[in-house]
């Protein structure tokens, strides 16, 4: 059982204080690896401790106190001190006044730290936070605020309405920014920037209306499933966009002299230069929201109008659903897992930037993942940390490369390999000598569909027969919006889309076949669609195709092989999830109508 640093694991706390026995943790973290929930929850639903011996344990782990809500009277006049949505947005409640004007505050998250400078922020006084589970926090804030409302108090000053995030709210905080002191030269900007003061700067980025205004924006990314937040200076002002099941939306624009001081508190909250504004940098954010951890990896790069801001939320969520529920059909399923349980082989996933590969990789990484197995990435950079798994990150100034890594690696007694891209001849040989000698390599390419995989390497300088001999499949995939739930209808299709994408609407069997769409409704932005959902084309190896690729053949024969072998192509999946209601034909010509 690994330890981790800082502080023990509360399993062995939990046995040391003779709660549970080495039976029933065993017991737990077996059911543990088929489920996303806590290891303390699963000893509760399996009946082998109490709520709360496990909660008094968790709260002395985090060094925080604990209260029992049952036998602790919760003070309305302070819980009220913040509205209802909020409390219920942080599973959080107030519930007295503590020693030296502190508010004690019960939460499901007490490590929540945006969760806690948020409530600080509201109360105006320090925060003393305290441990409580999350079901009798959201019990009695049901209790004090239904009791609060029928006596006709409740949400008090420091409490906001219900539109937290409105544009009322944040421009007047971004009022505040400017009577905080902010630089007029900054409303120029033009040729005297780089000689703006970056103190100044600095000190209204560390004040109360910016951090809110930068809290605002990543929390809201996050309640709206953004994957990426832009923060971007224009003419008018400072732009913010985020993109939301791949396609950008702006949300909502700033004025230009909160431009300065909002990237210096990116900066300051990633770690990096604010006083350096003239080259490129990278950071990284880490955020706990609503019970759950984000990274967000932070990208600045100078341009004539300032410096632009792109934040990338890594969800972890994202790689923990599984490889089931990425969108394979029963059958590719069925082909992933007899793939991924062999001793040695290349794996390989293909398509642009932002079509799940990465996701995917990860996916395969959880599933096979287990005590029996070594398993090694090299990646630029790391997005998800993976508990058991060794992560090594390129550091080209240190000469870590892609390939220089992976020879160390064979020294390290592995069983799988990923490899975060394959994107040189070098790289691409080590790691063909690896599938070679007994590992399972996964690693990624950028190339339009699975059979151009095998030519691309060829056209890299690997050698035909090293291909041949060592890439087992190659996956060629991209991400489809889904229909909104809803708002989803039945509509017609326009026929040529139709017969573009080789279904004839007139044939017999197609007559029942009833085709959806999204009207657009408040719940997915009216864009009519909410979620993404992966489309795939799994090409498998077999004899005839390591022939062609030894032969040299083109691509377009390769694809004919496989689809001789009974490939479904990335328009067949996509037509397939269209036909059973998943997305609709317009995001089909979208996503796939380039790789037919």
């Amino acid at each position: 059982m690994r330890r981790s640093r800082g502080r023990k694991l509360i399993g062995q706390m939990l046995i040391e204080k003779g709660h549970i026995t080495d039976e029933q943790l065993e017991e737990a973290l077996a059911a543990q690896e088929d489920s996303t929930q806590r290891i303390g929850e699963i000893l509760m639903d399996l009946g082998f401790i109490e709520e709360q011996p496990l909660y008094q344990t968790l709260a002395e782990q985090m060094r925080v106190g604990y209260v029992d809500l049952t036998e602790t009277k919760v003070d309305a006049g302070v819980a009220t001190l913040i509205s209802q949505d909020v409390a219920k947005r942080y599973t959080a409640l107030p519930i007295d006044r503590g020693a030296e004007g502190t508010i004690r505050v019960a939460m499901a998250e007490p490590a929540d730290v945006m969760a806690l400078d948020d409530l600080k922020m509201r109360l105006q006084v320090q925060v003393e936070a305290l441990l409580a589970p999350p079901d009798r926090i959201e019990g009695m804030i049901e209790k004090v605020y239904s009791q609060a409302a029928a006596a006709g108090t409740g949400g008090g000053a420091a409490a906001t309405p219900a539109a937290d995030f409105g544009m009322g709210e944040m421009q007047q905080l971004a009022q505040s920014v400017r009577e905080s002191g902010i630089l007029a030269a900054e409303e120029d900007m033009g040729e005297e920037q780089d000689r703006i003061d970056t103190d100044r700067i600095a000190d209204v980025a560390d004040e109360a209306p910016i951090i809110r205004i930068a809290k605002i924006v990543i929390q809201r990314a996050v309640q709206e499933r953004a994957s990426d937040i832009h923060v971007e200076p224009s003419r008018e002002g400072v732009r913010i966009r985020y993109r939301i099941d791949g396609v950008l939306h702006e949300i909502l624009t700033l004025p230009a002299y909160v431009h300065a001081p909002l990237i210096s508190r990116l900066k300051i909250m990633a770690n990096m230069n604010i006083a350096e504004r003239r080259v490129p940098q990278d950071g990284r954010i880490h955020v706990r929201h609503a019970g759950d951890d984000y990274d967000l990896r932070v990208s600045t790069i100078p341009t004539t109008l300032g410096e632009k801001c792109v934040m990338r939320i890594l969800d972890q969520r994202g790689i923990m659903m599984g490889l089931v529920n990425l969108g394979f059909t029963e059958e590719m399923m069925a082909q992933m897992e007899l793939l991924i349980s062999q001793p040695n082989g290349m794996i390989l996933s293909t398509g642009p930037t932002g079509s799940g590969k990465t996701t995917t990789q990860y996916s395969i990484l959880n599933r096979i993942n287990s005590v029996e197995t070594n398993i090694i990435t090299i990646e630029d950079p790391v997005e998800y940390q993976i508990d058991g798994i060794s992560q090594v990150h390129v550091n080209r100034k240190a000469g870590l490369t892609f390939a220089i890594a992976l020879k160390y690696f064979l020294r390290q007694d592995p069983d799988i390999i990923l490899v975060g891209e394959i994107r040189d001849l070098e790289t691409s040989e080590i790691a063909i000598q690896a599938a070679l000698t007994g590992h399972l390599v996964l690693s990624t390419l950028h190339t339009n569909d699975a059979p151009s995989t095998v030519t691309r390497m060829v056209d890299m300088g690997v050698e035909p027969f090293l291909i041949s001999s060592s890439v087992i499949a190659s996956i060629s995939q991209r991400l489809a919006r889904k229909i909104c739930p809803e708002c989803k209808r039945p509509y017609e299709p326009p026929r040529d889309q139709l017969l573009g994408l080789g279904f004839d609407p007139d044939a017999p069997e197609n007559q029942d076949v009833v085709f959806y769409t999204g009207e657009g409704c408040p719940a997915c932005r009216n864009t009519g669609y909410r979620g993404r959902i992966g489309i795939f084309e799994l090409m498998i190896l077999n004899q005839e195709i390591r022939e062609l690729v030894v032969k040299r053949a083109s691509a377009d024969q390769v694809k004919e092989a496989a689809l001789a072998n009974g490939m479904t192509t990335l328009a067949q999946d996509a037509l397939d999830k269209a036909v059973r209601g998943v997305t609709d034909i317009e995001e089909i010509m979208r996503v796939v109508s380039t790789v037919r």
